[in-house]
């Protein structure tokens, strides 16, 4: 036989009517055995349990609820939940762990601190002194800035033997320091975790920044230098070491280190950056040229070309003739293809030689120049002068240079760098068809291994040639007329074979992302090249195998969205009303009465280790003078807090909460604020049967000079409301006709005012009546 719900309500209710409460609980048990997931009913058993004494049973049925309001992430319900639960058992130390997790995930500081005192002190009694440094460091983790705290806490960790935890505590202590430029106790507190741990790396690293802030980098260069001996093999300490030489300006030591971390890990070299700057503020401008030339090819081939120009003029702003720097330039600007700018460099290049009486370099920048702008006499007159034409120079295709290697102490940084052999400087193709370009490979190791780029960019970047150069600048007006007489005859047939060998690559490339599955960059590539090329059997034949693909992959993501959609439609159940209970709700035991309850402070460190109970000392204290106003958070969480327990019914909660959120905003701070706390106060007083509390915050939002006059309205009915359960039917009547003046249609107005009249010609002529909650309470003694 099916389960009749209704039924069985039905039958619970009429039992709670009769006061027959163990078979009402009979009833509900019956409900939540055929649906757990009612929360509704499991929390009315709660209520009926804790009613009859069972607190076990109203726990067991409140941990379930706030269990499940915690893993769906209704924080402030399960706070709700969890709050019933210690009014039960406000000794439990479960209960106050977890309130004191939600409060803080809340940023409730002051609730968070309470219940995490309560806890240790509790762990602390038990002789569980680990436990209770963890709790103690949950607080110390609600205030970061709170570095004595920290620091007696990484003191405490040290007397129980938690030497690991002593060591991140000292840290996090000496960062929070630093970070206030208090470099000096920084300092001794980073010490402190050093003796602890010499090899931490978050240690070492605040140890090197303060004491570069107070120019004394060489003090902790020591100290990383022995960590790094220890550990040979740690890469992060040797970078350390590194820079900790150069903020030492050490640049030997430093040029050194870098090129042991260079050797250890190759994608590092540009760190040889820092070291060719701190030559330059040493004056050590060959040094610091010699570093660059060192680490200039690779950041050519990994695309760093502008950060080698900026570096390389750098170097020049320091001597501007200083000619390896000038031939790095050079080489830049060759790689970039300015041609310009490339004349120029060649140039100062040139006059830089001379000056110095370095005929090689000299006669190198003329030969380039020659083949560059042939027409430049002077050019051609010294370079007879020299003896001609340098030969290497004249066959020599760009990138001119062998890898170059490292010193003695450390590997090559680019085995191979790629040479091609011709590019014609202005080509807007992006790559070239049909083998258009010839490789000319040298014999290190393939720049495949260091560089992850296609060798179609590598043609791009690399293959760029004199010859190209020279015959655009000897040619550039005769290619115009060339091409615009040649248009007609061969522009159909080259086009053609240029847009066939440019399809076919972008083919390729669609090949590769159906492969690998990513069908939006596929289309999207299909969708380009039909615009750019026209329709093709190629790109039709493609985007049938997307669609062929495409229904899997979205049925795939439509159950998935249908499955997330599910969950996010998924509430709980409506919340569960609250059955009064004034036995338990007298009593209100929270955890924080629990730990102002002890007499004395002797009385806390019974039992538990001396260390300790000054640390808890130290927290309590500082809990004592932290102003609580300042500690309760933002007005949002206090005022979402509220509502949640509003909705639960849990009125001496919610007002808690909306009292402390009122008293974070002011009256007149431009926003509808405070109007909400004083409506939702007076709402929460009138449950709770205190209308004249109520009308007092109902009053305030009416009298509020920059409330709307729909707020107004909205007021003097709720005021009226408030003033008829009060029993001041006389000034709920002159509210009511208020309202009725300016709508009278607002919220039935006009059907309870006649019903308030007609009750009031019933009470006698002086308008007054016992309030409702008094009349009620009369007739239940009766």
């Amino acid at each position: 036989m099916a389960f009749d719900k209704v039924k069985t309500l039905r039958a619970a209710e009429k039992f709670l009517e009769l006061g027959k409460i163990p078979a009402a609980i009979k009833e509900y048990c019956k409900i939540v055995e055929s649906e757990p997931e009612d929360f509704t009913t499991l929390n009315m058993l709660g209520d009926l349990y804790a009613r009859v004494g069972d607190q076990a049973a109203a726990v067991s049925c409140f941990r379930h609820i706030a269990e499940h309001y915690r893993a769906q992430d209704f924080v402030l319900k399960a706070i709700a939940m969890y709050k019933k639960i210690d009014r039960l058992q406000p000794q439990n130390t479960e209960i106050a762990t977890n309130l004191a997790d939600l409060y803080a995930s809340q940023d409730l500081v002051v609730e968070a601190r309470a219940h995490y005192l309560f806890v240790a002190e509790a762990h602390g009694k038990a002789g569980a002194t680990q436990q209770g440094l963890e709790v103690l460091r949950k607080i110390a983790d609600l205030d970061p800035p709170n570095t004595e705290i920290r620091t007696k806490l990484a003191e405490g960790y040290l007397r129980v033997g938690m030497n690991a935890e002593a060591a991140v505590c000292f840290t996090e202590a000496g960062q929070h320091l630093l970070a206030r430029g208090a470099c000096d106790e920084a300092l001794a507190v980073f010490e402190k975790a050093i003796h602890i741990n010499p090899a931490d790396h978050g240690t070492l690293k605040g140890l090197l920044a303060a004491h570069s802030a107070r120019g004394t980098a060489d003090e902790a260069a020591e100290l990383i230098e022995q960590a790094s001996t220890g550990n040979p093999d740690d890469i992060e300490l040797l970078s350390m070491l590194a820079s900790a030489y150069v903020e030492s300006e050490d640049p030997a030591k430093a040029e050194a280190t870098t090129a042991a971390l260079v050797a250890k890990e190759s994608s590092k070299y540009l760190r040889y950056i820092d070291v060719a700057r701190l030559y330059l503020r040493c004056d050590g401008i060959d040094d610091a040229v010699r570093v660059v030339d060192l680490i200039a090819e690779q950041m050519l081939a990994e695309r760093e070309d502008n950060q080698l120009l900026e570096l390389v003029n750098e170097l020049l702003a320091c001597d501007s003739d200083n000619v390896q720097a000038l031939r790095l330039l050079v080489r830049a600007h060759w790689w970039q293809r300015d041609t310009e700018k490339l004349k120029a460099a060649l140039e100062r290049l040139a006059d830089a030689a001379a000056a110095a009486g370095l005929e090689k370099d000299e006669r190198y920048a003329l030969t380039q120049l020659t083949r560059l702008a042939p027409d430049q006499a002077h050019h051609v007159e010294r370079l007879k002068e020299l003896g001609g034409a340098e030969e290497d120079a004249m066959s020599e295709a760009f990138p001119e240079e062998a890898p170059r290697a490292f010193d003695s102490h450390a590997r090559p940084i680019a085995d191979a760098v790629p040479k091609t052999d011709e590019f014609i400087v202005g080509s807007t193709t992006a790559s070239a068809p049909n083998g258009e370009f010839e490789f000319e490979w040298n014999t290190g190791a393939d720049v495949s291994e260091q560089r992850s780029e296609p060798d179609s960019e590598i043609s791009v970047e690399q293959g760029f040639t004199f010859e190209a150069v020279v015959a655009e600048e000897l040619t550039l007006n005769q290619d115009e007329v060339v091409l615009s007489s040649s248009a007609e005859s061969d522009g159909d047939s080259d086009t053609e074979a240029r847009n066939t060998a440019i399809r076919a690559q972008e083919l390729e490339s669609v090949d590769f992302y159906i492969a690998q599955g990513y069908v939006d960059i596929a289309l999207d590539t299909l969708e380009l090249l039909e615009k750019q090329f026209g329709s093709h059997i190629d790109i039709d034949l493609r985007r049938q195998q997307l669609q062929s693909t495409t229904p899997q992959s979205q049925a795939g993501e439509s159950e998935f969205a249908f499955a997330g959609g599910a969950l996010q439609a998924e509430e709980p159940n409506p919340p569960p009303p609250v059955i009064t209970i004034p036995e338990v709700e007298g009593r209100n035991p929270t955890v924080s009465e629990g730990v102002e309850a002890t007499p004395n402070s002797q009385q806390i460190s019974l039992g538990i280790d001396p260390g300790l109970a000054e640390i808890f000392e130290e927290y309590r204290a500082a809990a004592e003078r932290e102003d609580d106003a300042a500690g309760n958070g933002d007005f949002e969480t206090h005022y979402n807090l509220g509502l949640a327990y509003q909705e639960m019914e849990l009125f001496e909660e919610a007002l808690e909460e909306f009292q402390v959120a009122v008293r974070l905003v002011a009256p007149g701070d431009g926003t509808s604020r405070y109007l909400q706390c004083c409506n939702l106060l007076g709402h929460c007083f009138m449950k709770k049967g205190v209308p004249r509390l109520a009308i007092k915050w109902f009053d305030n939002g009416l009298t509020l000079p920059d409330a709307s006059e729909d707020q107004r309205q909205a007021f003097r009915y709720e005021l009226g409301a408030a003033y008829e359960q009060a029993g001041d039917f006389n000034r709920a009547i002159e509210l009511f006709t208020e309202v009725y003046g300016f709508n009278v249609s607002y919220r039935g107005v006009n059907e309870r005012l006649r019903e308030l009249q007609a009750r009031h010609s019933g009470n006698g002529s002086n308008g007054k009546a016992k309030p409702a909650i008094e009349q009620n309470d009369n007739r239940v003694t009766a």
